[in-house]
């Protein structure tokens, strides 16, 4: 029990902590609004960057993070598996008649909207999969690790609870899933990568993932028919079919870690 309260002080601390101080942070006085969402995607990466030190440094760093290990795996696999997992759902809604493109956007300063983004996902990857996940993980197991950090990464993503139970069950299945892949790839690296495409093309480009209301999409994207094929209001994310993908993809990367596992070293 002192082990599971210890585990506990220290999860509460590393997440409230970084909640307090990521909502104290100054904001930016830009009035162009890309300036405005990367100013106010980079201070709460600062805060949980900061965090995840302290952590470790008062771990004695014996939780190891696997922040860096195999990048060139992790890019790989992270852009392979992200790339599928973004496609297969939008071509069969396509096909399906569930998705439709009618024109494009004028976006300024795109790339400081996508820099954003991509800075939107570091800093949830290592909130979720970064300190705390390896803590538990390294202190109980794998089981106890992806629970809790599951459920961070929904609560994360509350509005998914106002849109109905499908999105509330890809937002986990999605958590899963990039947790299988945290897994196997080693490192935090193919996650990051993974989820930057799925925001990055989903969101800015497509119109069909959630982010922060003043994010853009290139797209003009629409969403009609059935409403668990077409995901309706959610788009992309509240769609069955990204459900099903996340569920196959979860499983092959289980299985893959299972049979990496049983080979001889």
């Amino acid at each position: 029990m002192k082990k599971i309260g210890i585990t506990v002080i220290k999860s509460a601390g590393f997440f409230l902590g970084w909640v307090i101080i990521a909502s104290i942070l100054p904001l930016s006085s830009s009035e162009e609004p890309a300036v405005w969402r990367l100013w106010a995607e980079i201070m709460p990466l600062l805060a949980i960057l900061v965090f995840t030190f302290i952590f470790w440094f008062v771990e004695k760093k014996q939780v190891k993070l696997h922040l860096l290990d195999h990048p060139v795996k992790g890019i790989l696999l992270g852009t392979v598996t992200g790339v599928v997992w973004l496609a297969v759902p939008v071509w069969i809604m396509y096909m399906a008649k569930c998705i439709h493109f009618g024109g494009m956007n004028s976006i300024k300063w795109f790339s400081v909207w996508m820099l954003a983004a991509f800075l939107n996902v570091i800093m949830q990857e290592l909130l979720v999969r970064g300190y705390l996940y390896q803590m538990l993980r390294q202190k109980h197991n794998i089981a106890a690790a992806a629970v809790v950090t599951t459920g961070i990464f929904t609560a994360l993503h509350g509005w998914a609870f106002e849109a109905g139970i499908i999105p509330v069950f890809n937002v986990l299945t999605m958590s899963l899933l990039m947790t299988a892949v945290l897994e196997y790839s080693g490192s935090i690296i193919a996650p990051i990568v993974m989820h930057f495409l799925w925001n990055g093309i989903g969101a800015l480009i497509l119109g069909g993932v959630s982010l922060a209301d003043d994010y853009p999409s290139l797209l003009i994207t629409t969403f009609t028919g059935n409403e668990l094929l077409s995901g309706g209001v959610c788009g992309i994310e509240g769609s069955v079919i990204v459900f099903i993908v996340n569920l196959v993809l979860a499983a092959l990367f289980i299985f893959l870690n299972i049979r990496k596992k049983s080979e001889p070293k």
